[in-house]
């Protein structure tokens, strides 16, 4: 399972309030090959598994379910409103 980090939970929430995007809004994580694209999204794509992690929706494709399995979304906030997510593993 994925594990999304308060920082990322912050990015997600910020990213969808600024965008003025409709509740049910959140991030949608697909996978190409080995590389894991992130997207704003209005809502979850046909097939997409939905994790709420306090609030914060994050939609993964099926790729990208099976890539992210263990993981830890993490993410930094620069001072103009950009976002930077990383995926690593969770501290034990």
């Amino acid at each position: 399972m994925l594990t999304v980090t308060e920082d990322a939970v912050t990015a997600i929430s910020t990213l969808t309030t600024a965008e003025d995007l409709p509740a049910g809004s959140g991030v949608r994580i697909s996978a190409d090959g080995d590389a894991l694209r992130v997207s704003v999204a209005r809502g979850p794509h046909e097939g997409d598994a939905v994790f709420n992690a306090s609030g914060a929706l994050v939609f993964l494709d099926g790729d990208a379910v099976r890539q992210l399995d263990g993981k830890r979304l993490d993410a930094q906030m620069d001072g103009n409103g950009g976002v930077r997510f990383a995926v690593d593993e969770p501290a034990s």
